[in-house]
């Protein structure tokens, strides 16, 4: 009887701590490039394990990562003396989550050689969408991608995902050549 007690005691004095907060460990596979040419006249290069959907008539491209439950939209806009209006849209894309973000830091893309200048925005938070783009050459074209998962907006789950798909989006951006 005084076993049974004794064991009884040091059980209760055991102590339960919550788990440490911890990361996915997420590994993704390095990235390998392909060439894809645009109907509508452009060409840019992307992740081998993205899927290509391509909607010749109305110049868009989605671009889509089945692992991780992502899609890039891309829209192809002609320029016909509305520069400013396309800028303004563009930049205006990002500010549409600015309720639900904490930050929306801007990298400047600048290509002097092939004359071509744009931005991408980095909407941290939990927000719809993390990455959005737009790339131009101020006198023709003008191309603008926006990046989603297919799940409701989690910043820190989705973090290594959008990060990755950062790195190809930014490999879109300094392979794009317009024709």
């Amino acid at each position: 009887c005084t076993l049974i007690l004794f064991i009884t005691l040091i059980s209760c004095f055991e102590n339960n701590l919550p788990k440490p907060k911890a990361y996915l460990n997420l590994e993704y596979s390095s990235p390998q490039y392909h060439e894809v040419l645009n109907s509508c006249g452009f060409k840019y290069q992307i992740n081998k394990e993205a899927i290509l959907e391509n909607h010749e008539e109305e110049c868009w491209d989605n671009i889509k990562y089945p692992k991780m439950k992502a899609t890039i939209y891309l829209s192809y806009f002609k320029v016909d003396n509305n520069i400013n209006s396309l800028i303004d849209d563009a930049y205006q894309m990002p500010m549409k989550h600015v309720n639900r973000a904490i930050e929306i830091p801007e990298k400047i893309y600048f290509d002097q050689k092939n004359k071509i200048f744009g931005s991408l925005f980095r909407v941290e938070g939990n927000t719809a969408s993390q990455l959005q783009f737009f790339l131009t050459d101020s006198i023709r074209n003008f191309l603008v991608g926006s990046l989603y998962f297919y799940s409701k907006p989690n910043y820190d789950s989705l973090m290594p995902a959008a990060r990755y798909i950062e790195d190809d989006m930014l490999h879109l951006m300094e392979t794009l050549k317009w024709e």
